[in-house]
Formats: C-alpha cells, structure tokens, sequence
C-alpha cells in the first residue's frame, strides 16, 4: 500500500484549509491504514509528496499545473488522464520503487514477522 507521507503538522497552518484537513484526520487515517497493513500482513509505504501530481505518469516529464487544473494533459507525450489518478499512479511507481523498505507504522516499530512475510512474498 503506498500512500503520500503528508506534513499534516504543516498543511493546518493554513487558516483557510485547517478545518477542512482537520475534519478528515489525515493523521488518523495513515495510523488506521499501517495497523492494518500490518494486521494482514501487507507492506505500506509512505512516499515523499513531491512532484506526484506535476510529473506525467507515463513519459515521468514535469507538467507544471495549478491546483484548480484537473486535467492532466501532457505535452510531451500526449498522455491524458484525470489530475488525481495521474498523481496516484506517480505514488504507486514511488511506493514499488522503495527496495528494502517494508513499511512505516505511526504507532510503533515494524515487526520481523512482517519483515519476513514481505521478503518471502
């Protein structure tokens, strides 16, 4: 499971958006989402946010867009895909990429069982 390791710490910062990121408790949802993870034995992954929803998930070219565009259109390869898949699809790749590294738990150290699950899988 890859997921987007947010700074929530930071995003409340903003006046405008603390209440909306605070109603969704980004934070207790990562925390039930590594438990899990970790209850049946599969892998999450937490990736650096960077870029994720600006680089083509198919030719890995930056396409600079604001945040109000949902579109993804790429113009170096004509790929063409809804922003927030595009961006998922970019998380995925990173999370698969992460060789050796077998999960994060907000609530405590990974154990060698799951260590050992995930190398024999």
């Amino acid at each position: 499971i890859a997921q987007v390791d947010l700074n929530v710490k930071g995003m409340v910062k903003n006046s405008r958006l603390a209440k909306s990121i605070n109603d969704v408790a980004w934070s207790t949802f990562r925390q039930w989402l590594e438990y899990f993870g970790f209850k049946y034995g599969k892998a999450t992954v937490a990736v650096a946010p960077n870029n994720t929803s600006q680089n083509c998930s198919n030719c890995d070219q930056k396409v600079p867009k604001s945040l109000s565009t949902r579109t993804h259109v790429c113009p170096h390869c004509g790929y063409v895909e809804d922003r927030d898949i595009n961006a998922a699809i970019n998380i995925l790749k990173k999370g698969l990429s992460t060789v050796g590294h077998t999960g994060t738990q907000a609530w405590g150290e990974i154990s060698s069982d799951l260590v050992g699950h995930v190398l024999s899988d």
